[in-house]
This record gives C-alpha cells, sequence and structure tokens, in this order.
C-alpha cells in the first residue's frame, strides 16, 4: 500500500466489509462496474447486502454474480431485466427490491453525497413508486419526497487516477460511478491506470480525490457487453 494506492481488490476492502451493508455502486448494465471490487465482495463472504445501482449487471456478471451466491437481500435500481436470476428471487420473494426512476436514482445517489436529507420530485406522482411517500404541492403541482442515499461504502469504476485520487472517467462509463462514489462514507475505486500527482489537466477532472478513500489498479479489462449482434460484412 502506498498512500490511497492498495495492491488488490482484497485489501481494499479490508475492515471495511461487514454484513448488512448499504453499498452504493457505479456502472450502467456492464459499462464502467467496478468487477474487480464486486469480485472481492462475493469472495468475502459478507451477507444481507443492499445494493443501490442502477441495475444488477447480468447473470454472473455484475452485482447478478452476488445474486447468485445469495449475499444480496435488497436492490435499490431502475432496470431490473437481462438477469433471470434477479426474476426468480424477487418473484419467490427472496429479493427485496425498491424500483426507482434512473434519473430520480441518481439524484438519491447525488443528494446524499451533497449531504441532502430529500428533494421533491413529480417522477413518478400518480403511480406505484410514490405509495408511502410523501406528496407535497408546489404551484399547483404534487411531488413526492424521495430520500438522499447515504451509503456505508461507494464502490466504483474509473479510467485515470492520479496518486491522490484524482478521477477521469471515460465516456458513458462515467454514468452512475460518480454520485455514486460521493455519497458513500468509505469510496473505494479501481482504475486502469494510475498517473503521476500533476499530470492531470485540472479542467479534466470529474471526481476530486477528497472523495475517494482507497484504490486499485485493476487492469487489464475484458471490457464485456450484455449482447453481441453481428451481421455478415457485405460483399463489395
Amino acid at each position: 500500500m502506498a498512500g490511497k494506492i492498495y495492491s488488490d481488490a482484497a485489501a481494499a476492502l479490508d475492515g471495511v466489509l461487514r454484513d448488512d451493508m448499504l453499498i452504493a455502486s457505479g456502472g450502467f448494465g456492464l459499462c464502467g462496474i467496478p468487477e474487480r471490487l464486486l469480485t472481492a465482495i462475493r469472495e468475502s463472504g459478507v451477507k444481507n447486502l443492499t445494493f443501490a445501482s442502477n441495475n444488477a449487471g447480468i447473470d454472473n456478471e455484475g452485482i447478478g454474480m452476488l445474486l447468485r451466491t445469495q449475499q444480496v437481500k435488497k436492490m435499490i435500481s431502475s432496470y431490473v431485466g437481462e438477469n433471470k436470476e434477479f426474476e426468480r428471487q424477487f418473484l419467490s420473494g427472496e429479493l427485496e427490491v425498491e424500483f426507482c426512476p434512473q434519473g430520480t436514482l441518481a439524484e438519491r445517489m447525488r443528494a446524499g453525497g451533497a449531504g441532502i436529507p430529500g428533494f421533491y420530485t413529480k417522477t413518478g406522482v400518480g403511480t406505484q413508486v410514490a405509495e408511502g411517500k410523501e406528496h407535497k404541492d408546489f404551484d399547483g403541482e404534487t411531488y413526492i419526497l424521495e430520500r438522499g442515499i447515504f451509503a456505508d461504502l461507494a464502490i466504483v469504476k474509473a479510467w485515470k487516477a492520479d496518486e491522490t485520487g484524482n478521477l477521469v472517467f471515460r465516456k458513458t462509463a462515467r454514468n452512475f460511478n460518480l454520485p455514486a462514489a460521493t455519497c458513500g462514507k468509505v469510496c473505494v475505486v479501481e482504475v486502469e491506470e494510475v498517473v503521476p500527482t500533476g499530470s492531470l489537466d485540472p479542467d479534466c477532472i470529474h471526481l476530486p480525490g477528497v472523495y475517494v478513500q482507497r484504490m486499485i489498479v485493476g487492469a487489464p479489462y475484458e471490457k464485456k457487453i450484455e449482447f453481441e449482434t453481428t451481421r455478415e460484412r457485405e460483399s463489395a
């Protein structure tokens, strides 16, 4: 270990993991997911976890691998397709699911990172999403109260970091990684490359290192996708 940089995912999570945690996890589908950290969480054996994440990956990939080992008791997510084990556990009552509109979920994480306990939104009014939530009218329009997410642990994936933890995300892999990183009491990051402090353009830093407590280099990555769809090349 050198400063914030740890030797591997297990070392970076040592002393952080425990049963019954709320974990905010970055990623969207299989894009930008903290796969090395998720694997280490699976191998640690912790259980009864609640994950706040856009989705649960696919069967045996992403959070899906933790569903297979039944280490997850609840998902706070906006998209639950492409995962048969998720479907099976939900329909059988083994997995609790809190459905959350995608934009609302991102804002709940951002709010938690900003120390905001709740906010009002029109999204979900008149649907099952609004059931049991406070309703309030502003200028003749009805809004519902959504709570900020304050996670015990945030796990995210970035492209580059400097030695102090300043992060740069690559293209769409920024997705939920940035708001998730801010809302955890402890933020552990896996990156593809660590560069010397001062070598990143300050205007290109997406997340300041003040939010990051621990880092690992997880490269090389396979860059998996959910579905591969191809067609035969047309003859010239």
